[in-house]
C-alpha cells in the first residue's frame, strides 16, 4: 500500500518538476564560453557558442545571480534565472560590477 502512495505522489508530482523556470543566459562574447560545465552558487551551466543554461542553483535574486555568473564568465547581453529575466537596465548593472 505504502508504494502506492508512493508511486502516485511522485506521478502527481512530475508535472511540476517538467514546468521548471528557465535559467538561461546569452554571452556577449561566445569565445568566453567555458567549455566544460560550470557550476556556480549550485546551478550548472552548460553552453553551445554564446547560449548557456543552467540548471539547479541556490534560492537567490535573480540579480544577484546574473554578478556572481558575470564574474566568471564575463558579461552577458542576456539573463533569465528561474523564470526572472533581468530588464536592459538590470542587466547593465550586472555586467558592470
Amino acid at each position: 500500500m505504502r508504494a502506492l502512495v508512493l508511486a502516485a505522489a511522485l506521478f502527481a508530482a512530475a508535472p511540476a518538476l517538467a514546468d521548471t523556470p528557465a535559467t538561461s543566459l546569452t554571452l556577449a562574447d561566445a569565445a568566453k564560453a567555458p567549455a566544460a560545465t560550470l557550476i556556480i552558487d549550485g546551478a550548472s551551466w552548460r553552453c553551445d557558442g554564446a547560449s548557456c543554461t543552467a540548471t539547479g542553483g541556490a534560492n537567490q535574486p535573480a540579480p544577484r545571480a546574473c554578478r556572481r555568473v558575470v564574474a566568471r564568465v564575463g558579461q552577458v547581453s542576456a539573463f533569465s534565472y528561474k523564470g526572472v529575466a533581468l530588464s536592459a537596465e538590470q542587466l547593465a548593472t550586472c555586467n558592470a560590477a
